[in-house]
Formats: C-alpha cells, structure tokens, sequence
C-alpha cells in the first residue's frame, strides 16, 4: 500500500508517469522502507493507465461491494460490583480550615 500512496503522490506532484525510482525516492524521504520489487510491480500494472481513470474504476469496483446492513447494538458492559476497592473520599475544603 506504501508503494501505490507513493505513486499517487509522485503523480499528484506533477510525474505524470512515475517510475520506481521516483516510488523509492519518496519512500526514502519518508523513512520508509521499500520492499524490493513492489515498487516495480506497482509501475508495470499502472503503466499506460490514467491514475484518474484506475481510480474511478476503483470507486465503481467498491461502490457494487454489499458490506452489510446496520446490525445491533453491542451488549452492554458489566455490572458494576461493590467490594472491588473502597471510593476514594473527596477531601473538601471548609472555611474552618483557611482560619
């Protein structure tokens, strides 16, 4: 996923063809790592493509996904239980005590 968020960032910054050098480069200057290879395989399935139009089939793609409906509530927390450890007292202030 790093190696596709770099190549999106290559091409919002202007390189309209990125290729794996420039993914490394932005990786490196991000501290990141890059995974020998990804950053090639990446270039190879994107390379001719328009990134405007592999996002738009991306978002047609997800928007036929059926992800489920609402579903319930989550059960509720545990009772609450008396003898776990005694409250700790509020030490109030009192007029008295500034005399």
């Amino acid at each position: 996923m790093k190696h596709i968020a770099a190549y999106v960032l290559a091409v919002m910054g202007g390189n309209d063809n990125p290729d794996a050098a420039a993914i490394n480069k932005i990786l490196e200057a991000a501290g990141v790592a890059a995974e020998e290879g990804k950053a090639e395989a990446v270039v190879k399935a994107l390379s001719g493509k328009s990134l405007d139009e592999v996002l738009a089939d991306g978002t047609a793609k997800i928007a036929t996904v059926s992800i489920g409906g609402g579903g319930g509530g989550g059960a509720g927390g545990a009772a609450a239980g008396g003898d776990d450890a005694p409250a700790a007292k509020e030490e109030c202030e009192s007029d008295e005590d500034e005399k």
